[in-house]
C-alpha cells in the first residue's frame, strides 16, 4: 500500500480524531444518564420505520448491526429525505459511494472507488445484468429505477455464497415494497413542481402507492413520473497530439426533455405465520429527448480559420420489464424453503440523427482562453452572421442503436437449523438471449451528400430560429437555436425520397460487423454453513457456477462479410467466509475473505470485427470474443460502535487482488481465431479490448452516524451523518511496445465523501447534505493516454414540515453550489469537456393514510 502515503494517513487520524472527541461527549453522557436511551432491538425482530429521520436511520443501522456480511443499508424512507428521483441518487449517500451522472444526472453507481462493471444487481435477490448504449457495458442502470419503489437497498461489501459469484466489490439488493408490511388500507403519495435553475425549464414529479392487507393477503399497486426540462451548457475543445496547442473549440447548447415513469404491483398471500407467496410486476422507463445545437471553430494560433456545424433532435430510451413469482416456506419438513421464478427484459434504444453543415471560411475571427474552459471569440471585422455560414450540402447521418435483452431466472434455497448450526444449500439457473449492436459510424459513406443526390440542398440557414442561446458560458459571439425538430422532420423527409430514388438503403445504416446475437447461460450451486456461539458467527461456504456462452456474429473482410461463431464453457468455484464478534454489547469486529468475477459486456465479446488485409501490417477492429473474465479474491475487515441511544461509528478496510483486468489497447492478436485459408492473420493489430495482467484495488472507509438526542430541549432535534473512503490501486499490462506498465483503473477517485447535518423536531426537518469526490480516470482510449474527471462537489438541502400527521410539506434544493463538471487529458490545462447544467428547486406534498 505504498500510495497509502502521509496524505492518507492525515486524513485517517483526522477522522479518528473526530469521532472520539464526539462518542467521547456521547458516552459521557450515556453514562451519567444510565441504559434507558438504548437500543432494545434485538437480531431478528421486524425493524419498524416510522417515518422520521431518527427511525430510519436507525432502521438502517440496526439491518448492518445484525447482518452476517459487511453491507451498507439505505431505507426507501431515508432516500426520501434527500433530493434523489432514483435509486442512483440514494444509494450515493451511502459509504464508499460514487456516482456516474450523464447531463449532470445520475445513472451508474461505483462502489469503492472501482469500475461501475465490478458491482452487480438484484432486485427482491434475483440477478439483474443491465444493458446500456451499446452492450458495452453491463453495468446497470440506476436511473431507470425510480426510488418510490423501493422498500430497501443493500450494499453487500463482502459476499455470502448465496449472493451471485458475479461482484468483485460488491453486489445490491434493490427491495421492492411489500404490502403486508402494514394491515388495512393505506395512500402514500407525494406531488410536486419547480423548476432548473438553469433555463427556467420545469421540474415535476409525482408517485402514488395504493395498498390493502389484512392478517393474510395483501396487494400493492403504484405509479411514479418524474420530469425535467433542462439546458446543458458544453464546450469540448480538441488539440494536436505533438503541441498540445488547441486545434478547435466544439460549441454546445443541449436542450433535454428527460422523464422517468413506472409502475408496479404485487399480490401477497400469506396463511400462516411463515409461509408466503407472491407476484410482483415491474415496469420502469427512461427517457431523454435531446436536442444539440453545435458550433465547431476551428483555429489555428489565435485565430478562426473556419466554422462547421452539427444539430440533432435525439431520442434516448431504457425500458425494463420484471415478473417475478415465489414462495417462502418456514417449516418445510423442518427445513425453510424459498423459491423464485423471474422474466426480466431490458429494450435500450438510441435514435440519433446527425445532421452535420460543411466547414464555412470566415472574415478576421481570432479567440482568446484567459481560461481555458472558456473560449472567447472576437469577431473583429463586423463579418460574422451565422445565416452567413455557408451550410448548404448537409449530410445526415442516422446513428441507430438496439439492444434486447430477455433473461429466464429460477432460484431455489433451503435452510435447516441443526442447533447452533444452520446450513443451508440453493440452486440457480439463468438463461439469457442477447441481440443488439453497438453504436457506430462506420456506415456514414452510405448516405452522403444530400444535395448531390436528389437535387435539393438542405439548408440549416431556414431553420435558423430568432431565440437566442440560453447560456451561462462566456462566448463573445451571439448564437440563436436551430428548429431541431423541424429539421429533423426535413430530414427524414430527404431520406425516404432518396430511399424511393433507390439512393439510400436504411438496412444499411446498421454496419454487420456491430451486431451481435449471444445467449449465456448460468447455472450455479451452493452450500453454506452459519454457526452462532455466543457472541461470535461464522459463515462459510462455496458456489458452484457453470457459465456458457454461445456467440455469433460476421467478419467484414475486404468487403465482404462472412458468418463466424465462437463458444465458451467454464466452471467456477467461489468460496466466502464472514466471521462476525460482539466484543461487547456495543462493539462488533468483522472479517471475510471471499473470491468474485467480473464477466466481459455483451458488445466488448461480440464476434463481428472488419478485417483489413492490405496495410502492412494488417488491422482488425471489433469485437474480441476471446475475453477473458476478471476475477478476484478479497479481504474484509471492519469495527462498528453501536452508539447508546442511536447512531453509530464504524471504520473497514478492504483488499481486492483482481486478474485479467480489461482495457483498451491495440496489440498483436496471437490467436489463430480470425484466420482463414491463405490469410495467417495472428500477427495482426487488433484495436479494441484485452486482458491485463493483475491488479489491486484497496482502501479505508469511515461512517458516523449521530442525533444529538442527549442535549437539551430543541437541542436534542441536531444530528449528523458523514462517511469517508480513501481509495488507492491501479493494475498492469503492456503498452504498445510490450513493456509492462501500471495504469489506474477507470473510475477510481481516491478521496468521496459524504456529510449531513440535520434537524428533526417539532415537525421540522432539515438536512444539508455535501457530497466531494476527487478525480478519477474516465475513459482509457488505448493505453498511454485517457481523459480523467475532474474533483466536484454538490450541496443540497432538503425542507420538510408535518403540517399534520398525514400531510407534509417539502423542499428539494438540489446542485446549489451549480456544479462545472470539467473532463481533462493531462492537466486542467487542456480540458477536453467542461459542462454545467444548473440548480435544481422542487417544492411539494407528501401525502400518507
Amino acid at each position: 500500500m505504498k500510495r497509502l502515503n502521509a496524505t492518507l494517513l492525515r486524513s485517517t487520524a483526522l477522522a479518528a480524531l473526530t469521532a472520539f472527541a464526539m462518542t467521547h461527549a456521547v458516552t459521557a453522557h450515556a453514562d451519567e444518564t444510565g441504559k434507558a436511551g438504548e437500543e432494545t432491538t434485538q437480531p431478528g425482530d421486524e425493524i419498524v420505520v416510522t417515518g422520521t429521520i431518527l427511525a430510519s436511520q436507525q432502521a438502517s443501522i440496526e439491518a448492518k448491526r445484525v447482518a452476517v456480511n459487511m453491507t451498507d443499508v439505505a431505507s426507501a424512507d431515508a432516500a426520501a429525505r434527500f433530493p434523489d428521483q432514483t435509486a442512483a441518487g440514494a444509494l450515493a449517500r451511502l459509504p464508499g459511494v460514487a456516482v456516474q451522472r450523464d447531463q449532470g444526472q445520475e445513472r451508474y453507481i461505483q462502489v469503492r472507488g472501482a469500475p461501475n462493471r465490478w458491482t452487480s444487481v438484484s432486485i427482491d435477490g434475483v440477478p439483474m445484468v443491465g444493458v446500456d448504449e451499446g452492450g458495452d457495458t453491463r453495468a446497470f442502470r440506476f436511473d431507470a429505477i425510480p426510488a418510490v419503489m423501493l422498500s430497501e437497498m443493500v450494499i453487500n461489501k463482502s459476499l455470502t455464497s448465496n449472493l451471485q459469484a458475479d461482484a468483485i466489490v460488491a453486489t445490491i439488493d434493490l427491495k421492492t415494497y411489500s404490502p403486508l408490511a402494514r394491515t388495512r388500507f393505506h395512500v402514500d403519495g407525494d406531488l410536486g413542481y419547480g423548476m432548473m435553475g438553469h433555463g427556467g425549464g420545469q421540474q415535476r414529479q409525482g408517485s402514488l402507492r395504493l395498498s390493502w392487507s389484512n392478517d393474510t393477503f395483501g396487494i400493492v399497486l403504484g405509479g411514479s413520473h418524474y420530469l425535467r426540462d433542462q439546458i446543458t451548457d458544453n464546450r469540448e475543445p480538441g488539440y494536436d497530439d505533438e503541441t498540445g496547442e488547441p486545434t478547435e473549440f466544439s460549441v454546445r447548447s443541449y436542450k433535454l426533455e428527460r422523464y422517468n415513469n413506472g409502475l408496479f404491483g404485487g399480490i401477497e398471500w400469506s396463511p400462516e405465520a411463515g409461509q408466503k407467496l407472491y407476484a410482483k410486476v415491474i415496469w420502469s422507463e427512461f427517457a431523454d429527448n435531446e436536442q444539440r445545437n453545435q458550433y465547431n471553430f476551428s483555429v489555428s494560433g489565435n485565430a478562426v480559420t473556419g466554422i462547421s456545424a452539427m444539430f440533432n433532435d435525439g431520442r434516448y430510451r431504457n425500458r425494463n420489464t420484471i415478473g417475478l413469482i415465489g414462495g417462502d416456506y418456514d417449516d418445510f419438513n423442518g427445513f425453510t424453503a424459498s423459491f423464485k421464478a423471474n422474466y426480466a427484459k431490458t429494450v435500450n434504444t438510441t435514435d440519433l440523427p446527425l445532421i452535420r453543415s460543411s466547414m464555412s471560411t470566415v472574415g478576421d475571427m481570432t479567440y482568446t482562453l484567459s481560461d481555458p474552459r472558456f473560449p472567447i471569440f472576437s469577431d473583429n471585422d463586423g463579418s460574422f452572421s451565422q445565416t452567413g455560414l455557408s451550410q448548404t450540402g448537409t449530410i445526415v447521418l442516422p446513428l441507430e442503436q438496439r439492444t434486447v435483452s430477455d433473461s429466464y431466472t429460477v432460484k431455489f434455497d433451503l435452510t435447516k437449523e441443526v442447533g447452533d448450526l444452520t446450513l443451508a444449500s440453493g440452486l440457480l439457473y439463468a438463461d439469457r438471449d442477447i441481440t443488439g449492436n453497438v453504436l457506430s459510424t462506420s456506415s456514414y459513406a452510405a448516405i452522403g451528400y444530400i444535395g448531390s443526390l436528389v437535387g435539393q440542398p438542405f439548408n440549416i440557414n431556414d431553420y435558423v430560429t430568432g431565440s437566442g442561446w440560453d447560456t451561462d458560458y462566456p462566448l463573445g459571439l451571439s448564437l440563436n437555436y436551430v428548429d431541431n425538430k423541424a429539421m429533423r422532420r426535413d430530414a427524414e423527409a430527404t431520406l425516404a425520397a432518396m430511399e424511393a430514388a433507390g439512393l439510400f438503403n436504411p438496412a444499411g445504416v446498421i454496419e454487420d460487423t456491430t451486431r451481435y446475437n449471444q445467449r449465456e447461460k448460468t447455472l450455479a450451486a451452493y452450500l453454506m454453513g452459519t454457526l452462532v456461539r455466543g457472541p461470535l458467527t461464522v459463515a462459510g461456504g462455496v458456489r458452484i457456477e457453470n457459465y456458457s456462452m454461445d456467440n455469433a456474429g460476421s467478419l467484414r473482410i475486404d468487403g465482404a462479410y462472412t458468418p463466424k461463431t465462437y463458444s465458451s464453457d467454464k466452471t467456477d468455484f467461489f468460496p466466502s467466509l464472514n466471521i462476525r464478534y460482539e466484543a461487547s454489547d456495543d462493539i462488533v469486529l468483522r472479517f471475510a475473505g471471499q473470491r468474485g468475477v467480473s464477466r466481459p459486456a455483451y458488445g466488448a465479446t461480440r464476434v463481428g470485427a472488419s478485417i483489413n488485409d492490405t496495410s502492412t501490417p494488417g488491422t482488425i477492429g471489433g469485437g474480441n470474443p476471446l475475453l477473458k473474465p476478471e476475477y478476484t479474491w478479497g479481504l474484509d475487515t471492519s469495527v462498528e460502535w453501536y452508539l447508546p441511544g442511536n447512531g453509530m461509528i464504524a471504520v473497514g478496510a478492504f483488499y481486492r487482488w483482481v486478474d485479467n483486468v480489461l482495457y483498451s489497447a491495440q496489440e498483436r492478436v496471437n490467436s489463430d481465431f480470425y484466420n482463414t485459408p491463405g490469410f495467417d492473420r495472428s500477427n495482426y493489430l487488433f484495436s479494441g479490448q484485452y486482458n491485463g495482467k493483475s491488479g489491486k484495488l484497496y482502501g479505508v472507509e469511515f461512517n458516523v452516524q449521530k442525533q444529538f438526542d442527549f442535549l437539551p430541549g430543541a437541542l436534542s432535534g441536531f444530528g449528523v451523518q458523514g462517511n469517508l473512503t480513501l481509495l488507492d490501486g491501479d493494475f498492469k499490462a503492456p503498452d504498445m511496445n510490450g513493456v509492462m506498465q501500471t495504469y489506474d483503473f477507470q473510475g477510481m477517485s481516491r478521496t468521496i465523501a459524504n456529510a449531513s447535518v440535520y434537524y428533526e423536531k417539532y415537525g421540522l426537518s432539515a438536512r444539508v447534505s455535501y457530497q466531494w469526490r476527487s478525480h478519477w480516470l474516465d475513459t482509457l482510449g488505448g493505453l498511454g493516454s485517457g481523459e480523467y474527471r475532474a474533483a466536484y462537489e454538490n450541496l443540497d438541502v432538503t425542507l420538510r414540515y408535518a403540517v399534520t400527521e398525514n400531510f407534509t410539506l417539502y423542499a428539494d434544493l438540489a446542485n446549489l453550489t451549480n456544479e462545472t463538471y470539467v473532463a481533462y487529458a493531462g492537466s486542467l490545462s487542456h480540458p477536453t469537456e467542461v459542462e454545467r447544467i444548473g440548480s435544481r428547486y422542487l417544492f411539494g406534498v407528501r401525502f400518507s393514510y
